[in-house]
């Protein structure tokens, strides 16, 4: 054999394997990350655990009366369409990398955590975001379907009815992104800082459930979009996190920034809260047992005031939705109880998120809700239960000394048209609203 026949046969060689191999995917090589954005990452998947045995939970009510969405029994994640480094922190902080891949499960999911999928009802591919479109498209036909796995293995999905109001997170670019609307909520990645138990986490799926319900239609006189099928919106019900949702949603918050009541407000709640929050950052990293004895009532009142302005700064749909979170409330109250759940699971989050100063999401209450449910609770001879929960003090208490205070003016009155809405762009309705309009590809992908 000649020496040109061999070098022949070696470079054939070295192709066939190479096709062999296949498509090659992110790994982790050691590189220097974004840490932010990893912590973001990170603190997404702690928050798609947390919900996703929540949200099967909240099936069993079988409500005849809310209007209905399909889930699944297991939520996905994919790198696709991220950044080189950004894909590296993927693998690092979830193990995810280009493929659709298994981030959250029921208990009686039929996929382990990790799984990664190609095969979605008969239709295979590598890309995440491609698989991800015939999945939410699987899901709500509601049907029994088949996916794939990339070791081969043929699973039958069953999807499973909830009330209406999908519950999911932040993109973990913007951990503070927060949008509320009838079909889905999207929440900010701080409430996971707080580690809900899994009744807590119930609390937030039906409070998000019930946010739909009771407040619905009021969010539709605003405005209701008709055009859901094949848009972003549908890849965002089931992966917040896409590439795609993930860049609307930075884009969102900037325009959110650009209005002058958003920045007022946040400089006043900046303002209104830094020594407090310092305060309960030093008592978590000492390790005190029970932060809820050594918080001042100036503290506690200084928080509820803070989450007071944030409910007053919100804009579009996420305003008028604002003005349903009393019977968001009450309806979680409700139904936790018919699950056989503890109804006070929403005081126990909202006591540990005034704990950590955590304030800028739905689940901390500010005065107007707690005396609003306090009085739910006490109806049922649960008054002193909640004293207890909040550290001592009584809720009337609390509500009567904020009440008193300059800053509870800071939620101002609603109004569908408001000077304090900015009130033009793609976004000022708010990022929901707006990903029900755009494609579900914004750019032209790469070959």
């Amino acid at each position: 054999m000649t020496r040109l026949t061999l070098l022949v046969l070696l470079t054939l060689l070295t192709l066939l394997t190479g096709c062999a191999s296949g498509p090659k995917f992110t790994v982790d090589d050691g590189r220097k990350v974004d840490e932010t954005l990893l912590a973001g990452m990170r603190a997404y998947g702690a928050g798609e655990r947390l919900i996703r045995p929540a949200i099967a939970r909240s099936a069993a009510l079988q409500d005849k009366e809310c209007d209905k969405q399909w889930e699944l029994p297991f939520a996905v994640a994919t790198s696709a369409g991220w950044n080189e480094n950004d894909r590296v922190a993927w693998v690092r902080a979830l193990q995810v990398d280009e493929r659709l891949t298994v981030i959250a499960v029921t208990q009686d999911s039929p996929l382990p955590m990790g799984t990664r999928l190609n095969h979605i009802a008969g239709q295979a591919s590598d890309d995440g975001e491609k698989l991800l479109e015939w999945l939410a498209e699987a899901r709500d036909g509601g049907k029994p379907f088949q996916v794939g796995t990339t070791v081969g293995k043929a699973v039958q999905i069953k999807p499973f009815e909830v009330c209406r109001g999908y519950t999911r997170f932040a993109p973990p670019n913007t951990p503070q992104l927060q949008d509320y609307h009838w079909l889905l909520s999207l929440h900010p990645l701080e409430v996971t800082q707080a580690e809900p138990t899994p009744d807590e986490a119930l609390w937030a799926v039906l409070w998000t459930q019930g946010l739909s319900e009771e407040g619905g239609a009021r969010m539709k006189t605003y405005h209701y979009a008709i055009k859901i099928a094949g848009t972003l919106y549908n890849l965002a019900t089931l992966a917040s996190g896409v590439k795609a949702a993930a860049m609307a949603a930075d884009a969102a918050i900037s325009a959110a920034k650009s209005a002058a009541a958003n920045v007022a407000s946040e400089l006043i709640k900046q303002q209104l809260i830094e020594q407090g929050k310092a305060l309960a950052a030093q008592k978590i990293r000492e390790g005190l047992i029970d932060a809820a004895q050594n918080l001042t009532r100036q503290q506690v009142l200084n928080v509820m005031q803070a989450a007071a302005a944030n409910r007053g700064s919100l804009g579009g749909i996420s305003r008028i939705a604002a003005t349903a979170f009393e019977r968001a409330d009450a309806w979680a109250f409700t139904r936790m109880a018919a699950l056989g759940a503890p109804p006070l699971a929403g005081f126990t989050l909202h006591q540990k998120l005034i704990e950590r100063s955590l304030y800028a999401n739905a689940f901390l209450f500010d005065a107007d809700r707690l005396a609003a449910l306090n009085k739910v609770a006490a109806a049922r001879g649960f008054e002193s239960e909640v004293t207890a929960i909040l550290g001592g003090y009584r809720a009337e208490a609390l509500v009567a000394s904020i009440g008193a205070m300059p800053l509870a003016s800071a939620q101002t009155s609603f109004a569908f048209e408001s000077v304090d809405d900015p009130g033009a762009g793609r976004f000022s309705r708010g990022l929901i609203d707006a990903m029900l309009e755009l494609p579900a590809e914004s750019t032209a992908r790469k070959k």
